[in-house]
């Protein structure tokens, strides 16, 4: 079996699974197309085999593995299409949303979203910057009237963070993605539902073809995803 390492700092022990091999993948430990053992990754691992299924049920979702009955998992390459895919549904429903927390969303709701959208901006370390950015995005969602939405969302932004490394490994900063969500947040305050409409359809678009250039090329050997 290949060299891999339980993340520490995931949620539970199946997001720590699935990051595990997420990370064994981005390294060239887990070559796609090749069947490995699930008992040997739980024993690797130092897991029992139920967070490991679990796990395994995620990538599988995301489209990284196939389950393969009595006798283990195979690793499947990421696709650029499923990127694709995933941001077309994002783009379906988060910039109409835009214009619905612009035009209806509370002050109070407002005040929120100005809020996640300042600790963007002072974040001092990439954890943070990202729970920010999610809580943007969620915020946003449920200031339409929107939770169900919300809901996929964020389903669909923790499968892409599992089918490749974020923008930021091809050169695109913190910086420059606080920097798109600006003219959204700065629409929604000004109630400019047209403006916050535009605005998240440009941010989403340009996250969409970097995910996309990335993928289609080598991943490079221990690369984190955001």
């Amino acid at each position: 079996m290949p060299v891999l390492v339980l993340s520490p700092e995931a949620p539970s022990l199946a997001d720590a699974v699935a990051q595990s091999v997420r990370d064994g993948v981005a390294a060239g430990e887990l070559v796609p197309g090749t069947t490995y053992s699930v008992y040997q990754l739980a024993e690797l691992l130092g897991v029992s085999r139920s967070p490991v299924r679990e796990g395994l049920l995620r990538l599988a979702e995301a489209g990284l593995v196939e389950i393969r009955r009595n006798r283990g998992f195979r690793v499947l390459p990421p696709r650029a299409h499923d990127i694709e895919e995933i941001f077309g549904i994002r783009l379906a429903l988060e910039p109409p949303a835009a214009r619905l927390a612009a035009e209806h969303g509370t002050d109070e709701q407002h005040t929120a979203i100005r809020a996640a959208l300042n600790t963007m901006a002072t974040a001092t370390d990439s954890p943070s910057f990202w729970m920010a950015d999610h809580a943007v995005h969620d915020l946003l969602l449920h200031a339409a009237g929107k939770p169900r939405t919300a809901a996929i969302v964020e389903g669909l932004r923790s499968t892409t963070a599992l089918l490749g490394p974020p923008t930021t490994a091809s050169g695109r900063t913190l910086a420059e993605i606080h920097a798109e969500h600006v003219p959204v947040v700065t629409a929604v305050l000004a109630r400019d539902g047209a403006a916050a409409e535009a605005a998240m359809r440009t941010h989403l678009q340009a996250t969409a073809e970097l995910l996309v250039a990335t993928l289609q090329r080598p991943l490079a050997p221990g690369t984190e995803t955001g």
